[in-house]
């Protein structure tokens, strides 16, 4: 099979209409990603595009470059706006049309019709903006750590560069084309048709190769992140946990966990619903992150029960930090949703400054401190200490064992 414009034109459309189709059958397995939709969509239409373009010469310009150049327009748009919809931003309608219009009104002028050379720039120019203009859509949720990305950005801004190698090319080819067979004649057009083809083929798997990656991502996310407060759920923190206790082995150095509580929790759901009481839930979360350091791990480990682990971090510093969640909450919690749901928290602080971070152990040691504090009043952080063990023993307590700290 020879490789020029004709055998390409006819590896096109079958490859467009294919490429089309299975993006539309990605879609309907997961129609959570609209933008494969899109896409699917856009490819179809580059599909009826490049028929209308292998009609040249049997078919009025009208419909074999006029036409065919708006449909290849508005499938670029389409590209465009699927990938703001995949990044959830809005449909523009009148810039996904406004290639395709502004081609069809130009085209009526005399010197852009006597002229290819205008017309062939005007083609590149609107083909080369919807092009960049996708790969800055894909660039701007670039905070989103999906790999494929990268390459379909590249990919791209790079392809929307060579479109604007065909104006100059256009120099090489006939002033007039008498007939069909001098434009297909031309090598630069039969590369830049073979390039053409490529793209469209590596940009679709890259394409498909993104929403795959985000569905996963969403999968594992969804596994990992409590919904109700977009926090580690617990699963999460323990395995956070386990590997800063594994780089811990390597560069010991003084950590804390702390496990909190909200008081009378139950009480709030009786009183005020469950809707109050999930606000409070994310209303603790919010002035906990607000307290926490970016580094500090922190999760919900169950109903009302949270959990963080503090690195770095001395016996005093830790009990300060559990002091300004509990402040911090005590006052974010005082009004929700404008109840007066009084909310407070009890912590447990258990500290370790040895070579092993055993954090299951750290969790039970906690705990045993917010049992501590919960029988003690609540609304007050808890040290756990060997005199807080003997005492929980049936010994006698300390007046005031060191770390102990309470609220009235």
């Amino acid at each position: 099979m020879n490789l020029d414009v004709n055998t390409l034109f006819m590896v096109t459309i079958y490859v467009e209409a294919i490429l089309g189709i299975l993006l539309l059958f990605a879609w309907a397995q997961n129609m959570a990603i609209q933008g494969v939709c899109w896409w699917g969509f856009a490819h179809l239409i580059r599909t009826a595009s490049v028929v209308l373009f292998g009609l040249y010469g049997s078919a009025p310009d009208l419909i074999t470059i006029d036409l065919a150049n708006a449909l290849l327009f508005a499938a670029f748009a389409a590209t465009w706006t699927g990938a703001r919809v995949f990044d959830g931003r809005p449909v523009e309608p009148v810039y996904l049309v406004a290639g395709a219009v502004t081609w069809l009104l130009i085209c009526r002028a005399p010197f852009v019709v006597e002229t290819v050379e205008v017309r062939a720039l005007i083609a590149s120019a609107i083909i080369t903006t919807y092009t960049w203009l996708t790969a800055y859509e894909f660039w701007r949720g670039r905070d989103e750590q999906l790999v494929s990305r990268w390459p379909a950005i590249f990919m791209l801004f790079a392809n929307g560069s060579l479109y604007l190698l065909r104006t100059p090319l256009i120099a090489i080819l006939p002033r007039s084309l008498t007939s069909s067979s001098q434009m297909y004649e031309s090598v630069w057009l039969t590369v830049l048709s073979f390039e053409g083809l490529l793209f469209t083929i590596s940009i679709a798997f890259i394409l498909l190769a993104m929403a795959k990656e985000r569905t996963e991502l969403r999968h594992r996310t969804a596994a990992m992140i409590d919904p109700l407060t977009g926090i580690a759920n617990r699963r999460a923190f323990l395995h956070d946990a386990d590997e800063v206790a594994k780089r811990h082995a390597g560069r010991p150095r003084p950590a804390a966990v702390l496990l909190i509580d909200l008081d009378r929790f139950k009480s709030i759901n009786d009183r005020f619903g469950h809707a109050v009481g999930d606000r409070v839930l994310e209303a603790f979360a919010q002035a906990a992150q607000d307290v926490l350091r970016p580094a500090d791990l922190f999760g919900r480990l169950g109903g009302e029960e949270f959990g963080a682990l503090l690195v770095d971090v001395s016996r005093e510093r830790a009990c300060e930090i559990a002091e300004s969640l509990r402040e911090g909450f005590a006052l974010a919690g005082r009004d929700v949703d404008e109840h007066a749901v009084a909310g407070t928290v009890s912590i447990g602080v258990a500290h370790c400054d040895g070579p092993v971070l055993d954090v299951p152990e750290l969790l039970a040691q906690a705990d045993r401190a917010l049992y501590f504090a919960k029988e003690n009043g609540r609304n007050r952080i808890q040290l756990a200490s060997l005199d807080l063990f003997s005492s929980a023993l049936g010994r006698e307590p300390a007046d005031a064992p060191a770390g102990t700290r309470s609220v009235a």
